[in-house]
């Protein structure tokens, strides 16, 4: 599912909360708001911001992560992965 960079999360969707949540944040990455190499907010941020808990976000970006769309840094941070230039 395709998912616009401003969308909200919508508690009664077939899909749930964590796949949203990926989509957002694949959709605000395209849209350019986290450039690559750049650190995107914390899981505690973003969890406020959409009114997730912290696991939740968590297994989104574990997701992206899969997907080769973030990278995580131990003690640093989460970051939008680089071209593959």
């Amino acid at each position: 599912m395709d998912y616009s960079p401003d969308a909200e999360i919508v508690r009664d969707a077939p899909e749930p909360p964590f796949e949203q949540l990926a989509g957002i944040l694949r959709a605000r990455i395209a849209r350019g708001d986290w450039t690559p190499r750049r650190p995107i907010p914390s899981e505690s941020r973003l969890g406020e911001e959409y009114g997730l808990s912290r696991p939740t976000v968590r297994r989104a970006i574990a997701a992206l992560v899969t997907d080769g769309v973030l990278f995580v840094v131990p003690q640093r941070g989460t970051y939008v992965q680089g071209s593959a230039e």
